[in-house]
């Protein structure tokens, strides 16, 4: 009886303290192969997932799983059309409101072209993208046409993972019977799927900043614009100061600061759509909203080359939400 072929990467990260070790970029190539062809049984899924987690994965190991990941996105959304800005959503909000997805919307509404994309609800008391969009009056696409449709008529669209690399959707589920988020959360972020030339990642701990960046690095990437997010979603907070860290037309990013404009806030609890839209209709106003919008738009434009610098792109950010169409929502 010979074992399975995919013991060999359970054992090399299941070994003792001395005798385990992290995979090489082509072993985790092979491993997440196998996981896309529907090659490995849910027990050996469960405990590999646990102890690349237990371990913490490295860029390598990332870099591995993109080689794999990458080529079935660029498959499958081969006949989208071309996106600026590559935005995943995967964390979803319990405690702000989501202002990320205003920004989206000010930014498409500037010919910026976005692509979302998210995965399936998987932590209790979060509420996600796909959720949210449907209460602005914002379609929600089932497959790349419908994505390709929305970006046409929006300059926005979002797309579930389910629909261009389904096994990393059932695999993301999985946090809801572990208990604990998998490496497949981070490489999820990382998967620019249609190839934007600008990708913009949040993560909820510093600490995963150098995993991305890593990973970024091995697999070419050239412009990445990474944050510690409001409850690692896409979205500067304005009463903290946000370092940006990432790669910029393929140079490691030095330092870049938004500073906060505004003191510490108490979130109000309860995410809610009904809230952006009042906002952006001009029949409510929240200072912290509309600060969140403008600090998260303005590190978009600087990314994109829209203006010169961070200070000049916030200005430039604020002009468009004083001039947005609130007619839009």
């Amino acid at each position: 009886m010979t074992e399975h072929a995919f013991a060999p990467f359970v054992r090399t990260l299941g070994r003792g303290k001395r005798a385990r070790r992290s995979l090489t970029r082509e072993e985790a190539h092979d491993a997440m192969q196998a996981i896309l062809d529907g090659q490995v049984e849910e027990i050996q899924l469960g405990a590999f997932l646990m102890l690349l987690r237990v371990k913490e994965e490295t860029p390598e190991e990332l870099a591995g799983f993109l080689d794999a990941c990458r080529p079935a996105c660029y498959q499958a959304l081969q006949a989208l059309p071309a996106v600026d800005l590559d935005w995943p959503s995967y964390a979803g909000k319990k405690k702000h409101h989501p202002w990320y997805l205003l920004a989206t919307l000010l930014l498409a509404s500037h010919g910026v072209r976005i692509l979302l994309h998210g995965g399936p609800a998987h932590t209790p008391n979060r509420v996600y993208s796909d959720q949210l969009l449907p209460q602005l009056g914002l379609p929600v696409a089932n497959n790349p046409e419908d994505a390709a449709a929305h970006l046409d008529q929006h300059g926005l669209a979002y797309l579930p993972l389910e629909s261009f690399c389904a096994p990393l959707s059932r695999l993301l589920t999985l946090r809801y019977f572990l208990g604990l988020r998998s490496p497949i959360n981070t490489l999820a972020r990382s998967l620019n799927p249609a190839r934007a030339p600008l990708s913009m990642q949040s993560v909820f701990h510093p600490a995963y900043i150098e995993l991305h960046q890593g990973a970024a690095d091995l697999a070419g990437d050239r412009d990445l614009l990474l944050f510690k997010g409001e409850g690692g979603e896409l979205e500067i907070r304005p009463d903290a100061r946000t370092q940006i860290f990432g790669i910029r037309h393929g140079e490691h990013l030095e330092s870049a600061v938004l500073d906060n404009v505004m003191a510490r806030q108490t979130p109000p609890g309860t995410p809610s759509a009904e809230t952006l839209k009042q906002v952006w209709r001009g029949e409510l106003q929240d200072e912290y909203g509309e600060n969140a919008v403008i600090q998260t738009v303005a590190v978009a434009l600087w990314g994109l080359d829209r203006a010169a610098s961070l200070e000049e792109a916030r200005e430039l950010a604020r002009e468009l939400w004083q001039n947005r169409s609130k007619q839009v929502l």
